[in-house]
């Protein structure tokens, strides 16, 4: 085999593993709807998320540590400590807030799935290229979206209090998604999810205690959602999460949002016994041909990368 067809074999390979990678936290994270659904059912949404968090910081602590894995200097840490405070305070505190608050799950999702086109908008205003190719793809990844969710807002009641807090979990992960890229990717992975998930424990403490009184039930579906929010959300789908930011784009990795809501809808509909209708099948279809485009645009200029 000659060197320019090894090439074109690794890369291909790259290709794949890369396609089975994004589809990979696709499906990890929609579970984490449905895990978090029934945990937020059983005690209070910043109680639930302040468990996860510390318990998740535990085990990437411990792996870090069993590992001896190189730990940041302090402005590394500060990085890690802001996407933290963004991705994962910012973003799920205003999510399980709007939901409190009285938006409905298919509202929230449809909040959240705009982040490919939020997280574009910052990267030009940031200088990272976005070729027509994947502005296309986002929009019709977007028009997916709005078609599988498209019966469930006709029915949303949701006061502008809930959207907003709903707006503001969108612009956490919008920015912690570019912050990540541009300052966090150096970080070694354990020792940056185990602060990350430190940090957004103790800015969400304070409302899980003064709001709720650390409330939960203790009880087995309880229990069992969150352990698999902890071991399969927090663990393995932002691990997963941080390395797909690492190697790829900003833009081509919120691209795969996209499918969050309907992957969700069809979850939703094996799991927990919601109706899929036609619109949706449809949706997640236009939806799949958005990520598709938008992963195969010209790759974004490279942004530079923090200690």
């Amino acid at each position: 085999m000659t060197s320019a067809a090894a090439a074109d074999a690794a890369a291909s390979r790259a290709r794949w593993l890369a396609a089975f990678a994004g589809l990979s936290f696709v499906v990890i994270w929609c579970t984490g709807y449905i895990a978090g659904k029934i945990a937020v059912g059983h005690s209070g949404p910043f109680t639930a998320l302040c468990l996860r968090f510390v318990a998740a910081a535990a085990v990437f602590g411990l792996l870090a540590l069993i590992s001896r894995a190189t730990w940041p200097t302090r402005r590394g840490a500060m990085h890690s400590a802001v996407v933290g405070a963004l991705q994962l305070a910012l973003q799920f505190g205003g999510v399980y807030g709007g939901l409190k608050l009285g938006a409905s799950a298919g509202v929230a999702a449809l909040v959240i799935g705009a982040m490919p086109l939020t997280v574009s908008a910052f990267s030009l205003i940031l200088g990272e290229r976005i070729g027509k190719l994947q502005w296309l793809g986002l929009l019709v990844g977007f028009t997916g979206v709005l078609l599988v969710l498209g019966d469930r807002l006709v029915d949303a009641r949701a006061d502008a209090f809930a959207i907003l807090a709903l707006v503001i979990g969108l612009i956490g992960i919008s920015c912690g998604t570019i912050y990540q890229k541009r300052h966090g990717s150096a970080i070694d992975l354990r020792v940056g999810l185990f602060i990350q998930n430190i940090t957004a424990t103790l800015l969400l403490l304070p409302l899980a205690i003064g709001l709720e009184g650390l409330h939960a039930d203790g009880s087995q579906p309880f229990w069992l959602a969150t352990i698999w929010i902890v071991l399969v959300n927090s663990v393995g789908g932002f691990a997963l999460l941080f390395v797909l930011i690492r190697n790829g784009a900003a833009t081509q990795v919120a691209a795969l949002f996209y499918l969050v809501p309907a992957v969700g809808a069809v979850m939703g509909h094996f799991v927990l016994g919601e109706v899929l209708t036609t619109l949706e099948i449809i949706g997640f279809v236009v939806a799949a041909f958005g990520v598709y485009l938008g992963t195969r645009g010209t790759p974004a200029t490279p942004v530079s990368s923090g200690d």
